[in-house]
């Protein structure tokens, strides 16, 4: 088995947030991600969901350092991100890729199209020729679908999915090897949606890229990612295959959430077994005790109250992680 290209471990993210009015000068931490550790292996993708706010966006950042992670390490092939300076980091930007979930919101409005593709050239290879350039952006034009006559042309121009494409072709110019998708079709059509995953796979298969795909669409994960975690409330509640998630969740919050993506089938769909969550997702500057999800699981007993359920093994031989007290019943 390949060595992991990246390894997250026990990573946090929280940020003070100032209560109790201006001049009280008491602080909060928001735990925006408390201890997530996971592996990517090369050319595989990692589909991560939950719920807004559960800290799905805020990983991604933290993995690629635009965000300070409060503790934990980042293991990028080898080497933990935390100990590089300012232009050691900088370098691995071109390793490591990110595309943004608006995609108009993205793009510079006074660049066109080829000035957009080609600020990462621009930005890392500063010797390389206008010609050399010009070349490159087209050939990558070319590989997401975009016209390469359209190199002169400004965002406001295009679709929300020609604009998507746009941002794909700037994250992948430098030949990166990872990238981190943040819902990057859920600001799009169902039908344009698909084009854009399978323009995604396309990519992958033809670089031999690694993913992590962040959403809170089931079904789009399901249909991109070999592996899925889910988080809540910046916690791993389950992490496992795809096949395994999808066919027999163990954690109660992953149930739900797969009982909530619809089924084709009319009739299957009518008569399925929903499960729905009681009340709202807790603020994570005040976050449950022990297990985050007890406050609406239907299974939360005492101990879910006392203690932090372990991020453990199932023992199926699958690789298979689970963080609750009570998933074997």
């Amino acid at each position: 088995m390949a060595a992991p290209i990246l390894s997250v471990h026990d990573l946090k993210v929280h940020f003070n947030i100032r209560t109790g009015g201006i001049f009280a000068g008491r602080y909060t931490p928001l735990k925006a991600v408390d201890g997530v550790s996971f592996e990517l292996s090369p050319g595989e993708t990692l589909g991560i969901v939950g719920e807004s706010g559960c800290g799905k966006s805020t990983l991604g950042r933290a993995v690629l350092q635009l965000i300070p992670p409060t503790d934990g390490k980042v293991v990028w092939l080898g080497e933990d991100l935390s100990g590089l300076d300012h232009d050691a980091l900088r370098a691995k930007r071109q390793e490591m890729q990110i595309i943004f979930q608006d995609p108009l919101a993205s793009l510079n409005p006074r660049m066109t199209v080829g000035e957009i593709i080609g600020e990462p050239l621009r930005t890392f290879e500063p010797n390389i020729g206008k010609d050399a350039m010009k070349a490159r952006v087209k050939d990558m034009m070319a590989k997401v679908g975009l016209l390469p006559q359209m190199i002169n042309r400004y965002p406001h121009e295009f679709s929300g999915g020609q604009c998507q494409r746009i941002g794909i072709a700037r994250a992948m110019v430098l030949g990166p090897k990872l990238i981190i998708c943040d819902e990057p079709v859920s600001a799009l059509d169902v039908s344009i949606q698909a084009q854009i995953i399978n323009l995604l796979m396309r990519l992958q298969e033809e670089f031999g890229l690694s993913l992590l795909f962040i959403s809170h669409d089931l079904s789009v994960v399901r249909h991109i990612s070999q592996r899925i975690m889910v988080l809540y409330l910046g916690r791993v509640m389950e992490i496992a295959d795809r096949a395994s998630i999808y066919d027999s969740p163990r954690h109660p919050y992953t149930k739900a959430l797969i009982s909530a993506v619809p089924i084709p089938d009319p009739d299957k769909e009518r008569n399925k077994h929903r499960l729905v969550l009681q009340g709202d997702l807790p603020s994570p500057m005040a976050p449950p005790s022990g297990c985050v999800f007890r406050t609406r699981c239907p299974k939360a007993t005492e101990l879910c109250a006392e203690q932090r359920p372990p991020l453990e093994e199932d023992g199926s031989g699958h690789s298979r992680m689970v963080a609750c007290h009570h998933w074997r019943e």
